[in-house]
């Protein structure tokens, strides 16, 4: 089962379903690069993972962004 979530992770994972760049996500949500970067590692973690892209395509099923 995987664990939930946090609002700035399903923010994060929405601007990369959409096709923005770490920076651009940073720029966005007001966080370093660094902050995003280890973000979308825990996200990986969360969702078992291996890529950001597979990542999106796991929470569009699971409902958690559409």
């Amino acid at each position: 089962m995987q664990k939930k979530l946090t609002e700035r992770e399903k923010k994060i994972l929405y601007l990369v379903a959409i096709g923005y760049s770490n920076n651009k996500i940073a720029s966005i949500l007001y966080f370093g690069v660094d902050t995003i970067k280890a973000d979308m590692k825990s996200i990986l973690k969360k969702l078992s993972a291996n890529n950001s892209a597979e990542a999106v395509g796991i929470a569009f099923r699971m409902g958690i962004i559409d």
